[in-house]
Parts: structure tokens; sequence; C-alpha cells
């Protein structure tokens, strides 16, 4: 069965607007250059101390950093 990468996050759109590098962030949140890339590729999700912590070193709203998604019933 294939894997479906569902977009949850915006980090890559905001690192390349930034023209932040991965290894970059993956130095200021001590984490590998490996997972920093599984939340920028949304393969993985930040928890919400992570998300909240990028978003400051990024210097920007934690909810910029998320997908919009509205569900219709």
């Amino acid at each position: 069965m294939p894997t479906i990468l569902v977009t949850m996050n915006r980090i890559k759109e905001v690192l390349k607007d930034k023209g932040i590098k991965q290894i970059w962030l993956s130095n200021k949140l001590g984490k590998s250059y490996n997972m920093v890339n599984c939340y920028v590729q949304n393969r993985h999700q930040p928890s919400i101390k992570c998300l909240y912590e990028i978003a400051e070193i990024l210097n920007i709203n934690a909810k910029a950093l998320l997908i919009d998604r509205k569900i219709n019933k």
C-alpha cells in the first residue's frame, strides 16, 4: 500500500522565504538534520512544544507554520 504524505506544516515554505537552511535550524533546535528534514518534508510532525520552539527561532507566530484545514460537514 503506498504511503500518502499529507502536508500539515509550512516549515519548508517559511525556511525558503527566509533563506534559511535546514542544517541551521537543526543546530538551533538541537535536533538532528534528519529529524528536521522529516518535519520539513512532512514525514513526521513536530510536537506542539517543538513547533513553538521553531516559531520562536524563526521569529514568527506558530500559527504561520500550520496549514489551515477547514472541514466542511
